[in-house]
């Protein structure tokens, strides 16, 4: 498959504005300037290192482009049923859903390869590079935030078709970048990422209008480290912080005797690669080591309904400042560069801002 850069017509200069956008056309100035002056009209390889690719919103393989649906009849076939939505809903997750064919994952892996790399030309966009997060010293997590800033696949996949309807689908609005992730365990000795809530990790933002998209990139179970779910747990409320990469059970310190009952009751999230799993911000969920002799790899997609600002009052003081990430001043609507509207469902679906055709 081909892996050159597709042209862009509008918004490239200006991420305040994304627009709209046609794949196949010659590049614009701005793309002379964000690939060090080679020949735009012959594209580039995706090899070759690039500036951030934040500045880009929308698909820039051609391939991924031109897959983009160009009508709400096209946007329909992505579209989730009443069933999946009701399920998600009563079960804070729904699991299954299939976003990439075997060669997209492919090219995802061949830059996820070339990411795990220390020295990789764009390492300094990460909002955070962890080789290895693992506590346990004989495990070993791979953890980065930022992908989709650095390489073109990891960029494209947040426009991708069937992502960006279930998640306007889930968040009923409006979908918004918020930040990707990367998590990877090596065969037998991958290390485990503890139970935890995601919204614990993001109250400098409001109101809880956040989905998370987890992406297997191997086929996983429950011999190399699947995901787990807690179904209901989403009800249970904001619970305190216990660690992200450490002990499986310390999450219990927090619980009271129904939520760990409930516990037995943990589903494991078992994808062949391609298919992804939904969850709510709450969803109590962490995954196991891998012990088997496969990887398990996989990039997560956290989005928000527009409209979600800025809470960084809540950050203890000081701590905005020492994060590598884009936190907005107090108030602030996310949105700009590093939070780009992936889908707006007036424009896509000419609904109006009800929601109604």
């Amino acid at each position: 498959m081909s892996r050159r850069l597709a042209a862009r017509t509008d918004a490239v200069s200006d991420p305040e504005e994304p627009g709209r956008w046609r794949p196949r056309l010659r590049f614009p100035t701005i793309w002379r300037e964000l690939l060090g002056g080679r020949r735009p009209e012959d594209g580039v390889d995706a090899d070759t290192p690039h500036r951030d690719l934040s500045l880009v919103h929308g698909a820039i393989v051609d391939e991924n482009a031109s897959r983009q649906p160009r009508s709400p009849n096209e946007w329909k076939a992505f579209e989730l049923s009443p069933e999946q939505i009701g399920a998600f809903r009563e079960r804070g997750f729904l699991s299954g859903v299939r976003l990439l064919d075997d060669a997209g994952v492919d090219g995802l892996l061949d830059e996820l390869a070339r990411l795990a790399d220390p020295k990789h030309a764009g390492n300094d966009l990460f909002y955070e590079f962890h080789s290895n997060e693992a506590v346990d010293p004989s495990k070993v997590l791979f953890h980065a935030i930022g992908a989709w800033r650095i390489e073109p696949g990891f960029h494209d996949l947040l426009w991708n078709p069937a992502f960006c309807m279930a998640a306007h689908q889930l968040l009923e609005g409006p979908v918004r970048q918020f930040h990707d992730q990367i998590f990877s365990k090596p065969a037998q000795d991958g290390g485990v990422v503890a139970w935890h809530q995601d919204y614990s990790y993001w109250t400098w933002t409001q109101p809880l209008q956040h989905l998370s998209c987890w992406v297997a990139l191997d086929d996983v179970s429950t011999e190399n480290g699947c995901l787990y779910y807690v179904p209901g747990s989403h009800r249970w409320g904001l619970l305190p912080i216990t660690g992200l990469t450490g002990d499986m059970d310390a999450v219990r310190e927090v619980l009271d005797d129904e939520q760990i009952a409930a516990f037995e009751a943990r589903v494991p999230i078992e994808l062949r690669r391609g298919e992804a799993a939904f969850h709510h911000p709450l969803l109590m969920h962490g995954s196991y080591d891998n012990r088997s002799d496969r990887p398990r790899r996989a990039v997560v997609l956290n989005v928000v309904r527009d409209g979600v600002v800025s809470n960084r009052d809540a950050l203890p003081e000081g701590r905005a400042e020492e994060l590598n990430f884009p936190i907005l001043p107090q108030g602030e609507k996310l949105d700009g560069q590093f939070y780009p509207l992936l889908f707006d469902p007036e424009k896509e679906l000419e609904t109006t801002p009800s929601g109604r055709s």
